[in-house]
C-alpha cells in the first residue's frame, strides 16, 4: 500500500508541477503589454513580490523535510521567473512605483524571509523547526488564496468579468487539486490544507464567471438592439401626406423584432392602419403606408 501511495503521490506531484508551471507563466501577456507600452502604468508589482516570497518560503520548508524534490523543483522555477518579472517591472516602472517595489522587496524578501530563517534556526531544532516553518507556509498560503476575493467583490459590484480571467482561475483550481492530493498522500497537512480553500475559492470564481458572463452578454445584446433604434420612426400616410404619432420605444423594439422575423421568413403578416378593415384576399389588400426614418 505504501508503494502504491508513493507512486500516486509522485504522479500528483508531477501534475502539480506542470499546472503550476503554466500558472507561473500566466503573467507573460501582461509583461508583453508593458514591453510594448514601455511603461507599467495600471499594473502593480505586489503579486510578483508576494509570489517570490512564497516560493522562497516553500523551498526553505522543503529543505527541512525529506522526499520533497517536487516541491523544490517548481518553487525554484517560481523564484527564477518571479525574479525576472520583478526585474522587468523595475526597469519599466516610473520612479514612484520603482521605489515602492524596492521597499516591498526589502521588507518581505530580505527582512521577512531573513527573520523567519534566523528565528527558526535559533529557536527550533530538529522536526520542530520543520513544523514551525510548515505552519508559516500554511498561513501564508491561506492568505494568498484569500487575496483574489478583492477581484470577486469587484466582479459582483461591476457585474463584469473583465478583471477575472477564466483560464487563470481554471489552472489555479487544477493546481489546488493536484497539490491537495499530493499533500494528502505524503501526509503533509501544511501542503494539503491550504489547497482545500484554494479549490473552493477556485470553483466559486468559475461559477461567478459563468453567471456574470451570461449577464454581460445579455446587456451587450440589449445595447446593440438599442443602437439600431436610436433614430425615431415616423409613419407617413402617402395618400394624404399626414404624419401619424411617433412610436414609443417599446413599439419600435417590437417593430424591429417583427421585421427580423418577417425577413427571415418565419412568419407572414398582413397589416393595415387607421383601424380599417383588411381583407384576406390578395386582391383586396390595401396599400400599406411607408415607414420612414427621421434622425432625432
Amino acid at each position: 500500500m505504501a508503494g502504491i501511495s508513493g507512486h500516486w503521490a509522485f504522479a500528483f506531484g508531477v501534475l502539480g508541477n506542470i499546472v503550476s508551471f503554466i500558472v507561473f507563466l500566466s503573467p507573460l501577456p501582461t509583461f508583453y503589454k508593458i514591453y510594448k507600452k514601455k511603461s507599467t502604468e495600471g499594473y502593480q508589482s505586489i503579486p510578483y513580490v508576494v509570489a517570490l516570497f512564497s516560493s522562497m518560503l516553500w523551498i526553505y520548508y522543503a529543505f527541512l523535510k525529506t522526499n520533497t524534490t517536487l516541491i523544490i523543483t517548481i518553487n525554484s522555477f517560481g523564484c527564477f521567473i518571479e525574479t525576472i518579472y520583478v526585474g522587468f517591472y523595475l526597469f519599466y516602472a516610473p520612479k514612484k512605483a520603482r521605489v515602492q517595489t524596492v521597499k516591498m522587496l526589502l521588507l518581505s524578501v530580505v527582512g521577512g524571509f531573513g527573520v523567519i530563517v534566523l528565528v527558526t534556526q535559533f529557536l527550533f531544532k530538529g522536526a520542530a523547526r520543520g513544523q514551525a516553518v510548515g505552519w508559516i507556509c500554511l498561513v501564508f498560503s491561506l492568505c494568498l488564496f484569500v487575496a483574489p476575493l478583492g477581484i470577486v467583490r469587484k466582479v459582483i459590484k461591476t457585474k463584469s468579468v473583465e478583471y477575472m480571467p477564466l483560464l487563470l482561475s481554471v489552472f489555479l483550481t487544477l493546481s489546488a487539486v493536484m497539490w491537495f492530493f499530493y499533500g494528502l498522500l505524503v501526509k503533509d497537512i501544511n501542503i494539503a490544507i491550504p489547497n482545500v480553500l484554494g479549490f473552493i475559492l477556485g470553483i466559486f470564481q468559475m461559477v461567478l464567471y459563468i453567471i456574470y458572463n451570461k449577464k454581460e452578454k445579455a446587456i451587450l445584446k440589449e445595447q446593440k438592439l438599442s443602437e439600431k433604434i436610436q433614430n425615431h420612426v415616423i409613419i407617413v400616410d402617402e395618400n394624404n401626406n399626414q404624419k401619424l404619432p411617433e412610436l414609443t420605444e417599446e413599439q419600435i423594439i417590437d417593430i424591429v423584432k417583427l421585421g427580423s422575423l418577417i425577413s427571415s421568413g418565419k412568419i407572414h403578416v398582413a397589416s393595415c392602419l387607421h383601424n380599417s378593415t383588411c381583407g384576406v384576399e390578395a386582391a383586396k389588400v390595401e396599400k400599406v403606408p411607408k415607414l420612414q426614418t427621421a434622425e432625432a
